[in-house]
């Protein structure tokens, strides 16, 4: 953990019990379980986005509301005063700055933020008038400066409205909801957890409970000795300890949650020192210590979507010709289609359609299991060296990877990512042990580190540890290595 986070302690008549509620997560309020640099980093990004949203909105703002006071015919006028329409922008900021927009509890209701909104822009023009009176200016009206507040009280509180509503939909779909496992379900973790189901918006999703007496609890996964099979069965992000625990049980889980990579939070005490510097948070009332935070590089993963995004399509347009001979290439071949679909596993087990180009005769699915006794891999995963369904044209197009291209649309679609764990097939995926899930935390990539250091080696477990190394020591530059490793592993004609 990276130093002691400001306790906050939200008023419950702030909190958020409805839809139209939702609040959007904000600079100070990153889900709980991170570290405070992570926290830190991603807040000043998000504070600066927020402040350039305003800035450009006060200013186009001005610019409509002055071309109005001196005529359409003469719009170029509406610069002679930049300094003002600067001004104004800057007092804005300050007034929102100060009435706390740019870092809004996640508690706080629509209605509460946007009457925040009236009350720094009703300042901030205030103010200008008072300067624009001082000044001694004849030519900018009253009136219009004050339609221009009124504009931007409308646009700034819109734009925020927009956004709670993409959050609150994005929440209900379950999208990047942390995923919740409370180790007690006596009265304390029950009204917890019904306290996050009624407040989806807000980010958390309960996957269940670990206790010792499930008393007809349907909800109830195990006892606490099946923490490491149930944390992995469910792709659990964080825990929350809500029981009266004795302090060996809170260290033991504290330390299987380091090997597990989750976060640990806990109904506070101090816990033989391990709380003593622990940040405290309060969700829905409930005070909650942070024990343990899996520091999650926000900022890096918002540039990798970015750089996967650009770079597929990039990379879909340039491969568009050969996309195309390919196409013809295989229709000459054999008979069928030119895509080959199938439902892989992703990440947090998601399933998704995987698009390649096909490579082996129709309907080849039907004959692996009958040649599942000449599989070369050990472990669930299939490959045969000489394949007998690969056709001629497949065995040109893995020599190259051509095959693969087709999955640039899913990297765009977000269901992959450039670099990762290559997806397994759902047949492979049912032969997991508890373990291997650890591969599925993140995306499954179109390249990863085991196409580009043991492609041919036969052991899954070579597979497993690579994808291991790749998501736990994961950065930037590391994504940017293995692609350029993957250029010469293709240009060597390495596949198969």
């Amino acid at each position: 953990m990276n130093g002691t986070a400001a306790r906050r302690s939200p008023s419950p008549s702030n909190w958020a019990t409805s839809p139209a509620q939702a609040a959007w997560p904000s600079a100070s309020d990153e889900p709980i379980g991170r570290a405070s640099s992570g926290r830190e980093r991603i807040g000043v990004v998000r504070q600066i986005t927020y402040v350039t949203i305003d800035v450009t909105l006060v200013c186009l703002g001005g610019a409509l509301v002055f071309s109005f006071n001196f005529g359409f015919r003469n719009l170029i006028l509406t610069f002679v005063y930049p300094a003002f329409l600067l001004l104004y922008a800057a007092l804005i900021v300050l007034a929102c700055k100060g009435q706390h927009l740019y870092r809004t509890p996640k508690e706080q209701s629509g209605m509460e933020e946007s009457l925040t909104v009236v009350k720094a822009v009703g300042v901030a023009t205030a103010l200008l008038v008072l300067v624009i009176f001082i000044s001694g200016n004849k030519e900018i009206s009253r009136v219009f400066v004050s339609y221009a507040g009124a504009l931007n009280i409308l646009s700034l509180a819109g734009w925020r409205y927009a956004k709670r509503r993409y959050v609150l939909a994005r929440a209900l779909r379950g999208d990047c909801a942390s995923r919740i496992l409370i180790i007690g379900a006596g009265k304390s973790g029950r009204a917890f957890a019904e306290w996050l189901d009624a407040n989806r918006h807000l980010g958390y999703l309960v996957c269940g409970f670990l206790d010792k007496h499930p008393n007809g609890n349907a909800r109830v996964l195990g006892s606490v000795q099946d923490l490491r099979r149930v944390a992995l069965e469910q792709f659990v992000d964080q825990l929350f300890v809500a029981l009266p625990a004795d302090p060996e049980l809170v260290k033991e889980t504290f330390l299987e949650a380091r090997r597990l990579r989750v976060d640990l939070n806990v109904v506070p005490d101090l816990y033989d020192g391990l709380g003593w510097h622990a940040p405290v948070h309060a969700i829905g009332g409930f005070p909650v210590l942070e024990l343990h935070g899996q520091p999650i590089p926000a900022f890096g993963l918002a540039v990798k979507r970015a750089m996967d995004t650009i770079l597929a399509s990039v990379g879909l347009v340039l491969a568009a010709p050969l996309l195309g001979l390919a196409a013809l290439w295989i229709r000459i071949d054999s008979p069928g289609p030119v895509l080959y679909t199938a439902m892989r596993v992703g990440r947090k087990g998601k399933k998704f359609r995987c698009y390649k180009l096909r490579t082996m005769v129709a309907g080849a699915e039907a004959k692996k299991n009958g040649l599942r006794g000449a599989n070369q891999r050990r472990g669930p995963f299939f490959k045969i060296e000489n394949d007998p369904r690969v056709t001629r044209c497949g065995t040109w197009l893995r020599k190259f990877s051509l095959d693969e291209l087709p999955q640039l649309v899913n990297v765009i679609l977000g269901d992959m990512s450039l670099v990762g764990p290559r997806p397994h097939p759902l047949d492979d995926f049912e032969l997991y042990r508890n373990e291997d899930l650890r591969r599925l935390d993140v995306k499954p990539g179109v390249t990863g580190l085991w196409q580009v250091k043991a492609r041919r080696d036969p052991s899954f477990e070579t597979n497993m540890a690579l994808d291991l190394e790749y998501i736990e020591t994961w950065s930037l530059g590391l994504d940017v290595k293995i692609l350029l490793r993957t250029v010469l592993v293709v240009l060597r004609a390495e596949g198969n």
